[in-house]
């Protein structure tokens, strides 16, 4: 028993897992009623943007980086772990809220030969797996940013130049894939960074000027899992 409450208490911070298939369901639903009637979110500058199937690469390292940084958060800095998540799940539920009372979508995918190489048949299945729909703020975009910050933010990873500058490229390439690969708008993009500048504030700035508020939400965060677990 006494073995049970150490690893409780080691990572109980597990319940935090919780908000993933609750994520998924309002996705999900969103993917499947958004199909007319959303806002076209488009400008001047996407149409100069080319189609470019490469950056289909950094794209889908989005889908290893984010539950990396997660998984090694959780192990590795549990302090660091909370205002990760934080920072990601405000973000990713302020996204849905968003696409829920504001509908939204693009029209910019191209039509292209999905035979050409391994990259458009990638985009090929992307294209028919994930709907033109649900597109403001990016959440690709958003997420990516949250992973360079926890990259910066931690001092372990930090203190190594390759690790900083490659978290930097991969970010940046991740954002750019976005567009690049007609997924998104530029809109889309600049409506992530105005989310992620706002959420960075409130989850780290402030705790960090006013130590007493991190803690409150460290003991609500205690209180939440000693009732799971209870």
């Amino acid at each position: 028993m006494q073995n049970i409450k150490k690893v409780i208490q080691k990572y109980g911070h597990i319940w935090t897992a919780l908000y993933l298939p609750c994520y998924l369901v309002w996705f999900c639903w969103l993917e499947q009623n958004v199909k007319s009637g959303y806002k076209i979110i488009h400008c001047a500058i996407d149409d100069y943007i080319p189609f470019c199937e490469y950056f289909i690469v950094p794209y889908l390292l989005w889908f290893l980086i984010i539950p990396a940084m997660w998984l090694y958060l959780f192990f590795q800095n549990k302090k660091e772990f909370y205002q990760y998540i934080m920072f990601l799940y405000s973000g990713m539920t302020l996204s849905l809220l968003i696409c829920t009372i504001f509908p939204n979508g693009q029209d910019m995918r191209p039509i292209f030969n999905s035979d050409k190489n391994i990259f458009t048949q990638w985009i090929h299945i992307l294209y028919d797996a994930d709907t033109s729909t649900n597109v403001f703020p990016s959440i690709h975009v958003y997420n990516s940013l949250a992973f360079y910050i926890a990259v910066k933010r931690n001092a372990f990873l930090s203190q190594f130049r390759a690790v900083r500058v490659g978290s930097l490229i991969l970010t940046v390439s991740i954002c750019l894939a976005t567009v690049f690969l007609k997924q998104h708008s530029i809109l889309d993009g600049v409506g992530a960074f105005v989310l992620a500048l706002f959420l960075y504030n409130l989850v780290y700035v402030r705790p960090e000027r006013s130590p007493s508020v991190l803690k409150n939400v460290k003991t609500r965060q205690r209180t939440v899992r000693d009732r799971l677990f209870s």
